[in-house]
């Protein structure tokens, strides 16, 4: 694959298109995110009872008392009707983090230097699972690789995938750059698949700028992890079911029997989920992030991953208006600094890391 990346003004497009896309996809799966209640068959009973399948925009009010006791609290500002800029949430604040990251830092940023952003940027209380053990430890003193491997039992789990969107997208077409700043980044709080799973993320968003299908920006993003790992057999899984033309909902149900006992925020079922989301939605930006969400487990994080790839495959100018409009440029953050961000900017500030960047075949273009 070129490491060229796309023309400019093109490449602003769609990064702006990945931001608003993971910003977009988090807030869709946002009410129903907690995978062990919000299963699959109990997304789409929601949607039936609401009129909203097939799903074409944010989530619908729901229907009945039940359904609304289940919800995250958050869910008035995350459905249809009720949103006015984004609701803070870690999918968003990690993005924001690691641009802040390559600004302050570059290119050569170490894991230390990861943590000590932690540390100064992010709230102890705004992390979780794995993010929230490798935080205690860096506060006791303790430096990677013990941060992900010490009194940590969540470090295959999803949270330093969903940090790696921002080297996707400076690092356009440049899949194997991509997933080695992911890498650098995941160790300081996960191990295994936790890390390939955040290489593989990086690595299918870079591809996305390049790759002529979504099928192609998978398959290449396969290349930046071990092949035997279980993450990349899942992948692989997945694929060759929708070869075979089974349906969207038959090979869920079977990877997710082949998955099950890893638990709803492990790495490994997760990107399984995306990758169905993603081959069956096909580059069409609502039916990929309203699959994957609908998919289940981490809804929010996949929702966002899926989001940005598609965001990035079609660029901003055609995400459709009902999951742009509503977020009215607006970002809330934990980030200190960073609250009440505007979308658009961070996406220039992104575009302005990616040209300058040390390496970066983008760095001869004009400003």
């Amino acid at each position: 694959m070129s490491s060229l990346g796309p023309p400019v003004p093109e490449f602003a497009d769609r990064v702006l298109g990945g931001w608003l896309g993971r910003i977009a996809g988090n807030m869709l799966g946002k009410p129903v995110e907690q995978g062990d209640v919000w299963t699959r068959q109990r997304i789409d009973g929601y949607l039936r009872r609401a009129a909203a399948l097939p799903l074409t925009d944010y989530l619908p009010e729901p229907a009945d008392e039940s359904d609304a006791r289940a919800l995250r609290p958050e869910w008035r500002q995350c459905v249809r009707g009720r949103i006015h800029g984004s609701c803070r949430d870690d999918d968003v604040d990690y993005a924001i983090l690691g641009l802040h990251l390559l600004e302050t830092h570059g290119f050569g940023f170490s894991t230390e230097q990861v943590g000590e952003l932690w540390l100064q940027r992010l709230p102890y209380l705004q992390t979780f699972t794995a993010e929230r053990a490798a935080y205690r430890n860096l506060v006791n003193g303790l430096r990677p690789p013990l941060t992900a491997t010490y009194d940590n039992p969540y470090q295959e789990w999803i949270g330093a995938l969903i940090r790696a969107d921002v080297f996707g997208w400076t690092c356009p077409g440049d899949p194997r750059r991509a997933a080695a700043l992911a890498r650098r980044d995941a160790v300081l709080s996960h191990s295994g698949n936790g890390v390939y799973g955040a290489m593989w993320a990086a690595a299918l968003i870079s591809a996305a700028f390049t790759a002529p299908t979504v099928r192609q920006a998978v398959d290449t993003a396969l290349t930046v992890v071990p092949a035997g790992c279980r993450l990349a057999r899942t992948v692989r899984r997945v694929v060759s079911l929708h070869e075979t033309r089974l349906s969207w909902e038959d090979t869920l149900t079977t990877v997710s029997a082949e998955t099950s006992g890893l638990g709803w925020i492990h790495s490994v079922p997760n990107v399984a989920v995306l990758t169905a989301g993603l081959l069956y939605g096909d580059g069409d930006f609502t039916r990929t992030i309203a699959l994957t969400v609908r998919g289940g487990l981490d809804t929010d994080s996949n929702g966002a991953t899926a989001g940005s790839v598609a965001g990035v495959l079609t660029g901003a100018a055609a995400v459709p208006g009902q999951w742009k409009d509503p977020l009215e440029d607006t970002v809330r953050s934990a980030v200190l600094g960073f609250d009440g961000a505007r979308v658009g900017e961070l996406a220039a500030r992104t575009v302005h890391v990616a040209r300058t960047g040390s390496g970066s075949a983008l760095a001869t273009l004009p400003e």
